[in-house]
């Protein structure tokens, strides 16, 4: 079985993303690895001004998803570009987690392309801009399947 996660890139604000991602999905950190972590290379220095910044986190959605992220160092020549390239879409089992999951991450969204409601492919659906820039679908297919 091969399992598909997403990994997240941010510009400086890694960590508070997924401290209000922890509050959606509830799940458990799998580590939270800093830039002044890494072990001394006189070949590679962080700034002091990056050490803080994540490196590398994982929040755990469920048992088959997760979550990872980093922040993007700007002196390594590394920028997070926010867009609408890539959606993660989070499929729900049921009206009521389709409704709570679309309530909790939309919480001050940036763009809200389709607000919560039925369409002609599914029984709830949802597209926006979460606060901090990712781009999400909440689906619900329900009485919509084929």
């Amino acid at each position: 079985m091969t399992k598909l996660h997403a990994y997240l890139n941010f510009n400086g604000n890694c960590e508070e993303a997924f401290q209000f991602y922890q509050t959606v999905f509830g799940g458990p950190f799998l580590g939270i690895h800093r830039f002044g972590d890494m072990p001394a290379d006189p070949n590679f220095t962080v700034p002091e001004t990056d050490r803080n910044k994540i490196m590398h986190t994982a929040l755990r959605i469920n048992e088959h998803a997760m979550i990872m992220g980093s922040d993007c160092i700007e002196s390594f020549g590394q920028k997070a570009v926010f867009g609408t390239s890539n959606y993660i879409m989070l499929d729900t089992d049921s009206p009521e987690q389709a409704q709570m999951l679309h309530d909790k991450l939309s919480v001050n969204a940036q763009t809200m392309e389709m607000d919560l409601g039925e369409t002609f492919f599914a029984e709830l659906f949802s597209s926006f801009v979460d606060q901090f820039g990712i781009a999400w679908m909440i689906h619900y297919e329900g009485n919509k399947a084929m």
